[in-house]
């Protein structure tokens, strides 16, 4: 019963981040969509960063965007800015790891695109350094964080949206991320295109 017991604990954890996370950010998710909605529609484009499994996770969300979702549809402009390995240790070798997300940002990022960030902690150097560079180039950004926020949270502006999972299991603040950033393409995907049904 051990392996069950630990088993069913998982799930419960999960349905308590999830109940928590419906309950605070409901509105911002709701929000965030409109947001990457503006952006798109406007011809602006979504870049991504993250490090570790969260950096998979921003390539799952871009790849839905360039592909599809749920439905059929035209391919929507999403860069992930962390799965590029020449560049990043082209930019590390030569300056820092810090600035490998920010560099680009620095040189891709325009006015009126926005910075969708995931973060299990708040608190990696690079991704902070990303955030001045979208600052930098007056992009908006999203971040999709955890744990107490870091000082990923010191940085956003009161227009800017954070959905910060309350939990210190790296494990379930994937797994809310995840959530969220599918629930995004599906309020992208109907804001734009309306139900498939």
């Amino acid at each position: 019963m051990e392996l069950q017991d630990r088993i069913v604990s998982h799930f419960h954890n999960s349905m308590e981040i999830n109940a928590i996370t419906i309950e605070q950010y409901t509105p911002l998710i709701a929000h965030a969509s409109e947001l990457l909605l503006h952006c798109l529609v406007n011809e602006h484009k979504i870049l991504c960063c993250a490090n570790g499994a969260s950096s998979a996770l921003s390539q799952h969300f871009t790849t839905l965007l360039m592909s599809r979702f749920q439905q059929e549809r035209p391919g929507l402009p999403a860069i992930n800015l962390s799965t590029d390995g020449a560049t990043m240790s082209a930019i590390s070798e030569d300056g820092s790891f810090i600035d490998a997300q920010a560099k680009q940002i620095h040189a891709l990022g325009q006015p009126g695109d926005i910075l969708l960030l995931l973060s299990i902690s708040g608190r990696s150097s690079n991704l902070v350094q990303a955030i001045q560079a979208a600052h930098d180039r007056d992009m908006s950004v999203i971040a999709l964080n955890g744990n107490d926020g870091g000082d990923i949270t010191a940085l956003l502006s009161p227009d800017e949206v954070e959905i910060c999972i309350p939990s210190q299991d790296r494990a379930l603040v994937h797994h809310s991320h995840l959530m969220v950033l599918h629930i995004l393409c599906d309020l992208i995907d109907y804001q734009l295109f309306g139900s498939e049904t």
